[in-house]
């Protein structure tokens, strides 16, 4: 009876009576709740499409910072390598930036004592005071030069007696002496020289030949063969 009554309070909109107040009323309330549940029905949409519009936002966002988070570490190595590579061309620029000159002077350091060696042994035992003189000059003047050289990082390589080493010495000759170790240096025909740890000028070496082999865990390499020129330039 309950269920009778409250339908037959609330007729279908469609039999309602304009001209009733009652039916008036209840049209403008049924037009209301439609247009409250249609604005919530397009605030939820709204609130759905801004939330996915924020998500996708954000993952542009951490996608971005992303790169630039790598971009950044990627320049921050480049700048550490160009340091590093700065630092050791500064480094090279000090130590290296005399190897032509010192070169060069290695060249008059030879004349120099090709000087003094071209003088004869008896003329200097002969007693001439102004020969003396002159040779002391010149061997005075060849000391100071490598002097100052060494002051500059070049210094001369003493290779009599030691194994030889291709990446300081340059094998001229061989000379047969069991005596000594197989490629011992024993004889220097032209001095060499480094700078830092560059050789500026390989010596010019005698290696021995046919004396006892070196053991397994102390093998020697081979001279390589005779550079005709540097022969010719000692």
């Amino acid at each position: 009876m309950a269920e009778d009554k409250k339908l037959h309070d609330t007729p279908d909109l469609d039999q309602r009576d304009l001209k009733n107040p009652r039916d008036r009323d209840a049209l403008k309330r049924a037009a209301d709740d439609f247009l409250k549940s249609r604005k919530a029905e397009e605030y939820a949409l709204a609130e759905e499409d801004q939330e996915q519009a924020t998500t996708a936002e954000l993952d542009a966002l951490r996608a971005e910072n992303s790169d630039l988070k790598d971009q950044l570490l990627r320049l921050a190595a480049d700048m550490e390598n160009l340091r590093k590579r700065t630092a050791r061309d500064v480094h090279d620029a000090r130590s290296y930036s005399v190897a032509n000159f010192a070169r060069d002077m290695l060249a008059v350091s030879d004349n120099l004592k090709r000087a003094i060696e071209a003088v004869p042994a008896d003329a200097l035992a002969g007693g001439d005071a102004g020969l003396k003189g002159l040779v002391e000059g010149v061997e005075m003047t060849e000391r100071s030069m490598l002097t100052a050289m060494e002051r500059h990082g070049v210094k001369k390589i003493e290779p009599q007696g030691q194994k030889f080493d291709p990446n300081f010495h340059q094998a001229m000759f061989e000379i047969p002496n069991a005596d000594v170790p197989h490629n011992t240096v024993v004889q220097v025909a032209q001095a060499g020289f480094v700078i830092g740890d560059r050789v500026l000028r390989p010596a010019l070496v005698g290696v021995s030949r046919g004396g006892p082999k070196q053991a397994a865990g102390e093998a020697q390499p081979e001279p390589g063969p005779i550079n005709p020129q540097a022969e010719k330039d000692a």
